[in-house]
C-alpha cells in the first residue's frame, strides 16, 4: 500500500531536520513558528500550509516539493 500524502511529508520533515542535525526546538526558531507545531507535523497530527511549509523549507534550506518525494 502507498503512503499517504501526510505520512510522506511528516517522514520527510523528520529526515530533513535530522539531516541538519536540528531539534524541532531550532527548526521552530528558524521557521518563526512554534514547537509545538513541528511536533505535530511531524507525528502526522497536523497538515501545515503551503506558506508554513515554505517557512520550514526556507529554514532547511530545501524546495518545498522535496517534502512530497516517497523514499
Amino acid at each position: 500500500m502507498a503512503n499517504s500524502t501526510t505520512e510522506i511529508l511528516k517522514n520527510n520533515l523528520k529526515l530533513y531536520r535530522n539531516m541538519r542535525n536540528l531539534t524541532q526546538e531550532q527548526l521552530a526558531e528558524m521557521a518563526g513558528i512554534s514547537t509545538d507545531y513541528i511536533s505535530e507535523l511531524e507525528r502526522g497530527k497536523k497538515v501545515p500550509s503551503i506558506k508554513r511549509l515554505d517557512y520550514i523549507a526556507k529554514a532547511l534550506n530545501i524546495e518545498i516539493y522535496k517534502f512530497f518525494l516517497a523514499n
